[in-house]
């Protein structure tokens, strides 16, 4: 998909239309603090949310409304004739649209997708709106607090990765010649989200998507710390005391189908994620 790179600087028709087409018929992917917010915008629990408007085990919000004109379906949040029900707790992805956010080099920067406005198709009467600057739409938008949750959660993906390095590189494995694991962990790039759900099972994914820790504005960095504490110390007691090397390996992979699948939820690229852990590990004596 061809991108077109912005500079905070740039106007552009960024008032929003209030027409509701850009809650249809997309694509929004949660990661566990964004989860947290939209249900205690919703005063539920987060488990039971996620039962209710989720997809992919929870990371996926669902889009199951009302179709528009065109045929698409409505955001689960979206009442018509009103707007978004959980618009103070709605996820990065929501508020920075139609823009996105790529991270090159350890530097936000900010797209949006194709070569022409992508409003100016499904509202072009943004085109009669106030333009408005790049950098006083996300102020407005109030992202910053969502960016830095999802940059600390790309942290949270790496750790969960590292664990599986150590269990691969640090405890003998890797000098056995064994070529499962690494073959293994390429596979998992590919595995679709609902699978990799499906195979980390319900403690894993429990732990990972329900911390039970609250999420308001002020703590976000420490929601994410605690529950990146939690993770770690799940791993220590679930792998403490492995007895052989299929149970290490097995381990090993259990944490980087982990890793890829929060990998997702933060709108990384699972595939390539696995391709660059796997050239590493080879990098480091493994074998393929």
């Amino acid at each position: 998909m061809i991108s077109t790179p912005l500079k905070l600087n740039d106007e552009l028709p960024l008032t929003c239309s209030r027409t509701g087409t850009c809650c249809h018929g997309k694509q929004v992917f949660l990661n566990p603090w964004e989860l947290a917010c939209l249900a205690k915008e919703k005063q539920i629990p987060v488990q039971t949310f996620s039962e209710l408007y989720c997809d992919f085990g929870g990371i996926l919000l669902r889009f199951d409304g009302k179709k528009d004109k065109n045929g698409f379906p409505a955001c689960s949040q979206y009442i018509d004739g009103f707007g978004c029900s959980v618009h103070q707790g709605r996820s990065l992805a929501c508020r920075l649209f139609p823009l996105g956010r790529q991270i090159q080099n350890g530097e936000a920067n900010y797209i949006y997708e194709g070569t022409s406005f992508p409003c100016l198709n499904g509202c072009p009467e943004v085109l009669n709106l106030p333009r408005l600057s790049v950098r006083k739409y996300l102020i407005g938008q109030e992202t910053s607090i969502f960016e830095k949750a999802q940059d600390a959660y790309l942290e949270v993906v790496q750790n969960l990765a590292d664990i599986a390095f150590e269990l691969l590189l640090d405890t003998g494995l890797v000098g056995t010649g064994e070529t499962k694991t690494l073959q293994t962990w390429r596979k998992l790039g590919s595995t679709s989200p609902n699978n990799l759900a499906l195979q980390i099972g319900k403690e894993w994914l429990d732990a990972l998507l329900f911390p039970d820790f609250d999420c308001n504005r002020e703590n976000v960095i420490e929601f994410i710390s605690q529950h990146n504490e939690k993770l770690q110390q799940l791993a220590q007691d679930k792998f403490a005391e492995l007895n052989n090397f299929d149970e290490i390996q097995a381990a090993s992979v259990q944490m980087m189908r982990i890793a890829l699948y929060l990998a997702k939820a933060v709108g990384a690229n699972p595939e390539i994620l696995a391709e660059y852990w796997v050239e590493i590990a080879k990098e480091n004596g493994a074998c393929e």
